[in-house]
């Protein structure tokens, strides 16, 4: 359940990753990566998120990237004859 502080409204990292149908561990390496926004610290050090900032995520978590085909070595090709 979201949190208002100061009249802002917060969610729990757990709310977020719900929400998203995203892994614990994803959210936390997004972090990591700083591909995402880091959160606020909030009382016994449980990280939440503005609903701004659950937007943001949310759009990284939708992003569509162009397919890159693989990149073959010389020795991964079929010779042609």
């Amino acid at each position: 359940m979201a949190i208002e502080i100061k009249g802002v409204r917060y969610y729990s990292a757990t709310e977020v990753q719900e929400s998203l149908g995203i892994a614990r561990q994803t959210l936390w390496r997004w972090r990591k990566a700083k591909k995402i926004p880091q959160g606020r610290r909030y009382r016994n050090r449980q990280i939440v998120f503005s609903a701004d900032e659950l937007e943001q995520i949310s759009g990284f978590a939708d992003r569509l990237e162009p397919a890159m085909a693989p990149v073959m070595s010389h020795r991964n090709r079929k010779r042609e004859v």
